[in-house]
């Protein structure tokens, strides 16, 4: 099952972090993403965030987060967070 979290609001190709608007629930390090868009279709793990230059351990709704894709991601791809089935 998955549960929409947020959107990617910027991406930087260079060092491949996305940036991630958190507009539902949380995300913590650990926690596993689906990262889905026009042209965007993967899975990860989150390793790290950061936010404002400060590592983080988690993110709620309203904040906007940084993170390590391993794949290019752009601006309005959607971001779900991997629940685990029980």
């Amino acid at each position: 099952m998955e549960v929409e979290v947020g959107k990617i609001t910027h991406f930087f190709s260079k060092v491949n972090v996305g940036i991630i608007l958190v507009t539902y629930g949380e995300l913590k390090v650990g926690d596993k993403l689906h990262l889905k868009g026009h042209t965007t279709d993967f899975f990860q793990e989150i390793d790290s965030m950061e936010m404002e230059h400060a590592t983080v351990t988690k993110a709620k709704e309203g904040e906007s987060v940084g993170i390590k894709v391993k794949f290019p991601a752009r601006e309005h791809d959607l971001v779900f967070k991997v629940m685990e089935e029980t």
